[in-house]
């Protein structure tokens, strides 16, 4: 007589997920979910760890066929020189195709006007939408997280947005059981969030998992920088330094990377992954919280930059 063998699935199973399989799992099961939903995706790709952490992704997703979306960058004009030529480094290696909306142009023709502050980070929701209505996008893939912002814990993993690229946080649709809705009207588009369930630690555990080359500007490196608002910025023609405001070498590294003139970077000894992880889980900052201008600007900032149509 055989005996019965009960298989509990527990945490030694083998047949277990480990927590970043799961997030991992979810994110390859929405990229080709969208693959197969929608007819002209585009994945937002800036050079930054969330989008490389996508962008690995939807190369492991569709492996070993080519990823079968292209990729669009918003480039405000004052972007890091050492992620734009990360960026581009990466496109050229996977023979990828790259639309970059330019801010500067838009400036130049005189569509946008430079804000007093200087950040360009605000200007970037017209090319942003425009490029999305020329190209005719249906699906655009974003590295939003619900860790980093309150406004971003409302998205849904689809988001709808409207024939204007406007966000109704009333109009956000159920996803039961991973389950997702990407029905739309002729005009409008919906923005995915296949990392939106990770947190900052996630992306860093999965990164060094999986031993993902990034930007050395996420490693601590001196720096030359100054003090605003409490943030150590870096110089540049943006409009920095100000008169009372003196440069300095620090040893910094950047948790977040974005428009120079709003983000900031942080005191830091962390040259590994292994250091920058044990910093990260020491943090009671998010990453935007603690290095992010633009999202300072009010209590509602991210959402009212939302409903307009950035990500």
């Amino acid at each position: 007589m055989t005996s019965a063998v009960t298989v509990t699935e527990g945490v030694d199973s083998p047949y277990a997920l480990s927590h970043l399989d799961a997030l991992e799992s979810e994110a390859v099961h929405i990229f080709r979910e969208v693959a197969g939903e929608f007819e002209r995706p585009v994945i937002l790709f800036s050079g930054g760890k969330d989008s490389i952490v996508m962008l690995h992704l939807a190369l492991k997703a569709f492996a070993p066929a080519a990823v079968p979306f292209t990729l669009l960058h918003v480039d405000t004009g004052h972007n890091f020189p050492e992620v734009l030529a990360y960026r581009d480094r990466v496109v050229a290696e996977h023979g990828l195709r790259l639309h970059v909306a330019s801010v500067q142009e838009y400036i130049d023709a005189g569509k946008l006007r430079e804000r007093p502050d200087g950040t360009r980070n605000p200007l970037q929701t017209v090319p942003l939408t425009e490029a999305i209505q020329r190209h005719r996008f249906d699906a655009v893939f974003g590295g939003g997280r619900r860790d980093e912002e309150k406004a971003r814990a409302k998205e849904r993993v689809f988001s709808l947005r409207d024939e204007f690229s406007q966000w109704d946080p009333r109009r956000q649709r159920p996803e039961l059981w991973q389950l997702y809705n990407g029905r739309h009207a002729p005009g409008e588009h919906v923005r995915v969030f296949p990392l939106s369930n990770w947190t900052e630690l996630d992306v860093w555990q999965y990164i060094a998992r999986e031993d993902i080359d990034l930007p050395q500007i996420y490693f601590a490196h001196e720096r030359e920088v100054f003090q605003r608002s409490g943030m150590w910025l870096t110089a540049g023609e943006w409009g920095g330094p100000k008169a009372d405001e003196t440069v300095e070498t620090r040893l910094v590294r950047y948790r977040t990377v974005g428009d120079m003139s709003c983000t900031g970077a942080v005191d830091s000894d962390a040259t590994t992954l292994d250091a920058v992880i044990t910093e990260i889980a020491a943090s009671r900052l998010t990453e935007r919280g603690a290095t992010r201008a633009d999202d300072k600007m009010s209590e509602a900032a991210m959402e009212d930059r939302k409903r307009e149509g950035y990500f």
